[in-house]
């Protein structure tokens, strides 16, 4: 039987690209001489840190354009609230990754839904889906395509 998996993944090495040439725009912009502004990869975030607020909006724009252009959907960043310590000010970017239970069990009333000939199950941080014709599946992949989802999907593991 047909199956394929649905996943929500970010090309880690594109993202430190990403957050390396922003880092390189910020340090060569006018507007932010002198001033200690960065971004800093983690694991699962992106902190950036300036020395004010006004500093740190102008700095979410460079990171979406990098992320853009290294093809990295911008859905897929979380920003969190802006910390300002009277120095410093900060704010951790949050990175998006596999399918949470909400967004799977969407996924799941999504296809049933629509009554396709398909079955949907949910595995950890994926939801596989099965059907007895490719044509259900392929299906089902343009519905979710066209669905406007939190953040953005993948199909992989296509097996006939």
């Amino acid at each position: 039987m047909p199956t394929f998996d649905i996943v929500s993944e970010l090309d880690t090495h594109e993202v430190t690209n990403a957050v390396d040439q922003a880092n390189k725009e910020v340090s060569t912009r006018f507007d932010f001489k002198g001033s200690n502004a960065c971004f800093e990869e983690q694991e699962d975030s992106i902190v950036m840190k300036a020395e004010s607020t006004f500093q740190l909006q102008q700095m979410l724009p460079i990171l979406y354009a990098k992320m853009g252009k290294r093809g990295i959907d911008i859905s897929s960043l979380e920003s969190g609230k802006i910390q300002d310590t009277g120095k410093t000010a900060q704010q951790t970017i949050t990175l998006k990754t596999g399918v949470g239970t909400d967004l799977a069990k969407k996924i799941v009333k999504l296809i049933k839904d629509k009554k396709l000939k398909v079955q949907a199950a949910i595995n950890g941080d994926k939801v596989r889906v099965t059907g007895k014709k490719r044509d259900d599946l392929q299906e089902v992949i343009q519905m979710l395509r066209t669905e406007d989802l939190e953040q953005p999907l993948q199909f992989n593991n296509f097996r006939d």
